[in-house]
């Protein structure tokens, strides 16, 4: 079977497609209060062409699905998108990563349909934190919906927390606690610049090695070896609970990455901060065989980028913002 592998030996397997670029929420890393254009619903890719990428996708070796946004639950009916991917042999896990608003109305749908698991974004356990980064009232409607989750089964369920210094970096040892009293898998990802007007700078960024020693000063740590993600796992010493973190700017997990991006209007992107993109759309809805876009989608791969810059010389943002991308 033909695969995904680009010239350095990285095999695709993990597939993140974006739903939507719009999104309820501003979050201060993600996106500027005011200003943002919204993709024309005639430009966003059908649930059934997003379906036809993936299958064409799984024959070339892809087995994980991740559906993201902008926030993909303001995608109407997005549980028959999750049906449509279940019915594809080969897809052995189809994960969401929402910011939880509209979780607590969906989610039994979406687990019928077949979702396995979830990441719902939460930035702190103070609620007025957590209002602030997202710069909308959300806290508790958030917070119903990781519970609704927990309720559905959709396990395990990890919670996505960008710290910024000075801003939310006092609700580490929070977040250490809840990993410790419930069945819930803190992950903390560093800041990174991919928002429009998100101030980032070098200094901003709470590093993992700065997490992991608050945390270790609370309660023993122990890494997990070859957990399979780019996420760096522990596990406490005493086995009371998981973190793990994305070392996006201290640590790059380049080496090892093994995922692409397809946006929503049908841009197929081998990095999330990549300066290149494939149009899949236009190949979609011409006249383009499943063997075409094959082709399409290994070449691309086979010249991904070895990684990003970020921190470092000739580092360029991408012209599209997180929401744009897909998280």
């Amino acid at each position: 079977m033909p695969s995904l592998v680009d010239r350095f030996g990285r095999t695709v397997t993990n597939l993140r497609i974006s739903v939507t670029d719009r999104c309820n929420f501003r979050c201060r890393y993600c996106m500027p209060v005011e200003g943002m254009e919204w993709l024309p619903k005639e430009s966003l890719l059908t649930f059934e062409e997003l379906a036809r990428v993936a299958h064409i996708m799984v024959g070339l070796g892809v087995s994980h699905i991740r559906l993201t946004g902008g926030e993909p639950l303001m995608r109407r009916d997005l549980w028959k998108l999750v049906r449509q991917l279940r019915s594809i042999e080969g897809i052995t896990d189809i994960a969401l990563t929402t910011n939880g608003y509209f979780l607590q109305d969906e989610v039994d749908q979406l687990a019928a349909a077949g979702l396995h698991r979830v990441n719902i974004s939460l930035d702190g356990l103070d609620r007025s934190i957590v209002d602030a980064m997202a710069r909308r009232v959300c806290f508790d409607r958030v917070w119903n919906g990781i519970e609704a989750a927990v309720r559905a089964g959709l396990n395990p369920i990890k919670l996505n927390v960008v710290l910024i210094r000075g801003v939310n970096d006092g609700e580490i040892l929070k977040f250490a606690r809840l990993a410790r009293t419930r069945q819930l898998i803190v992950r903390f990802i560093e800041f990174m610049p991919i928002g429009k007007d998100d101030g980032w700078s070098a200094d901003k960024v709470v590093t993992t090695g700065e997490i992991v020693e608050t945390i270790r000063r609370y309660a023993p740590l122990v890494p997990v070896e070859g957990n399979g993600s780019p996420a760096q796992t522990y596990v406490f010493a005493d086995g009371g609970g998981e973190i793990g973190f994305i070392s996006s700017v201290s640590h790059p997990f380049c080496a090892d990455c093994d995922r692409v991006r397809l946006t929503a209007d049908g841009k197929f992107r081998t990095c999330l901060f990549s300066l290149h993109e494939t149009d899949l759309r236009t190949l979609l809805r011409g006249e383009a065989t499943d063997e075409d876009i094959a082709i399409v989608l290994m070449d691309a791969v086979r010249n991904k980028e070895e990684g990003h810059l970020i921190n470092r010389p000739g580092f360029e943002r991408p012209t599209r913002t997180m929401n744009q991308i897909g998280g």
